[in-house]
């Protein structure tokens, strides 16, 4: 048995009322959420329950909600999944898969994802950038529109699916790729609601800063492979999780290859864990072949901890 494969989703997936249910059913993540809003000094379980939505939508918001949110799930349903043979993230997700394997403690993963979210606010405050989602265009395609941008910087960001790329940089280059693609015939091009040019060289002071945060932090060997953005290699040290979660914040998100990557590991299911159902949207868009698992809510919670209580009990039983 080579064990589950988890998606950990990143910042887009929040949403006012998330995990309240959770807390709501289990008093561990009551108590989890006290932790959190005591560990980044700030209301993480108001914001995520009640908003408003701006200030959830906040970047040094967003992460440590989200973050807390999956962990939350995981707590619940880690001991139904059993052994689990990779884990990936997208984007903050990748702190998120580096939590549940060990790599640093859930105050330290806190501490981690609220400096980065602060810093990766400060650089768009600093050096004002924009995203574009281009749907219906090859990798080589949007790479070659945005090559031709020749005032400011605009890059490939999120390698989401074979035809859903987004691109990230200055707003005028990005502007300006969106329109190349319009006019060459992309089926949509639109413009992301974000406060920064993530996972592009806007994002440098970031990454320069979260290397700083890391490396105050005690890292340890992360107990399954997590496989990383920037490279869609598997990470099994703790000097490798520190370069690529700080390469990851201006390189794009390898989105296709790291299921690629995930499926070397011939996983015998694939899990969300975490708000709404982005990446298992996503994984069937990569390949059709692949079904995940979206466990987010106490009701899907109860339902995925049922079925492996109801598999356990069949004769030669054991997932």
């Amino acid at each position: 048995m080579n064990g589950a494969a988890l998606l950990l989703p990143g910042q887009g997936s929040h949403f006012v009322g998330m995990g309240r249910d959770l807390a709501e059913a289990f008093p561990s993540v009551r108590e989890m959420y006290e932790r959190a809003d005591e560990t980044v000094g700030a209301k993480i379980s108001q914001l995520s329950w009640e908003g408003p939505e701006d200030e959830l939508t906040a970047t040094q918001n967003a992460q440590p909600a989200i973050l807390v949110h999956s962990y939350a799930v995981w707590s619940l349903i880690s001991e139904a999944v059993g052994e689990v043979a990779v884990a990936a993230g997208h984007s903050l997700g990748e702190l998120t898969a580096h939590l549940i394997a060990g790599t640093f403690s859930f105050e330290d993963a806190l501490t981690i994802v609220r400096r980065r979210g602060e810093l990766m606010a400060m650089a768009g405050k600093q050096r004002p950038g924009s995203m574009a989602a281009i749907l219906g265009m090859t990798l080589v395609d949007v790479t070659a529109i945005c090559s031709e941008v020749d005032n400011g910087v605009v890059v490939p960001a999120n390698l989401n699916a074979d035809s859903q790329i987004v691109i990230s940089g200055d707003a005028g280059a990005v502007a300006r790729a969106s329109e190349y693609a319009s006019e060459r015939g992309a089926r949509r091009v639109l413009p992301l609601n974000v406060s920064g040019a993530f996972h592009s060289p806007l994002m440098q002071s970031a990454a320069t800063g979260l290397r700083e945060v890391l490396e105050a932090t005690t890292l340890s060997d992360p107990k399954v492979p997590v496989v990383a953005n920037s490279t869609a290699e598997s990470v099994t040290g703790a000097g490798a999780a520190l370069e690529t979660l700080v390469s990851q914040v201006t390189s794009p998100v390898r989105w296709v290859e790291c299921v690629g990557t995930m499926r070397g590991f011939e996983p015998t299911e694939w899990i969300e864990v975490g708000p709404e159902r982005v990446l298992s949207g996503l994984l069937r868009r990569v390949d059709r072949a692949l079904t995940a698992t979206a466990v987010g809510t106490a009701e899907s919670v109860d339902a995925f901890t049922n079925r492996s209580l109801t598999q356990a009990g069949k004769p030669g039983g054991e997932r």
